[in-house]
This record gives C-alpha cells, structure tokens and sequence, in this order.
C-alpha cells in the first residue's frame, strides 16, 4: 500500500496516470478540483474534433469505462477505493456537463462552480452510492449522478434567464 503517491508512481503503470488525471491529481491542496479544471483542454481538444452527439457521447462511455478500470486498478494499488488523487472520475463527468453548458466563458465559470458545489455535498442519492459503492465504478458513477444534478441546475438557470 501507498500512503502518498507521487510522480513516480503515477508513472509506473497508465491505470494510475489516467486515474490520477495526467497528475493533476497530485494536486497537494483540492485534487478534485484541480482534476476538474484540467477538463477544460481536454474539452477544447475533443471540441476540435466537432464530433456530432453520438459520437461525442460514446466517447464519454469510453472514458467511463477506462475510468472505471484506472480508478479500480489505482485504488486497489493505493488501499484506498476512492483516493483523493483519482480525479478521472471529475475530469469525465465535467466533460459531460461542459457539453450542456452555453459556451460562454461565465457559463463555464458557472458550471464548475455548480459541479464542485454537487461533487463536495453530494445530495441525496449521490451520497448513498458514494458510500455504499467502493469500486471503480463507484468512483465514476457519484460523480456521473453529481453531473446530472448540475446539468439539470445549468439548464434551469439558462431556461429562466
């Protein structure tokens, strides 16, 4: 077991490096924050590739799953299911709710401001299957229920306003 990973392990196998964000989960203060920021390029990346809803979102599905694997694999190595370090689960589901979002560069403040609020309270039943749910999937699968709520509170904000 790893008490405190590091470059090196992340380095070591590419389950680690994926789960840990391309280390931004080495982040010494807010790792999950700092792994939702680090969607942002990803976002300008796949945005490039102007990929119609379909494929878009099976590409989602990809990442879900190989976050799925990392998450579990990384997890297992560090004795922690869900490590404050494995922020894959952040940058997939930010990915999610960046597509909902208006592209606006106040929209997007908005909706990580949104996404953090949902993913730290976590409001029922997010919470339950966070505590209930010790696997890799259980590490995506909060966060995935976290984006849902905040692309739900984006739309509801665009709608009024």
């Amino acid at each position: 077991m790893i008490t405190s990973p590091d470059l090196k392990f992340i380095l070591s196998r590419p389950a680690y490096f994926i789960a840990f964000g391309f280390g931004s989960g080495l982040s010494p203060f807010a790792p999950g924050t700092a792994g939702t920021l680090a969607a942002f390029p990803i976002y300008g990346l796949i945005y490039l590739l102007a990929l119609n809803p379909v494929a878009y979102f099976a590409l989602l599905f990809g990442l879900f799953v190989i976050g799925v694997w990392a998450s579990h694999a990384t997890g297992r190595a560090l004795g922690i299911a869900d490590h404050g370090g494995i922020v894959w689960d952040e940058i997939v589901a930010f990915l999610a709710i960046l597509y909902f979002t208006p592209h606006t560069w106040l929209w997007f403040i908005a909706a990580f401001f949104i996404f953090r609020l949902f993913d730290v309270w976590k409001p029922f039943p997010i919470r339950y299957f966070d505590t209930h749910i010790k696997n890799g999937f259980g590490v995506m699968f909060d966060d995935a229920l976290a984006a849902v709520y905040s692309i739900a509170l984006i739309k509801g904000l665009e709608w009024m306003i």
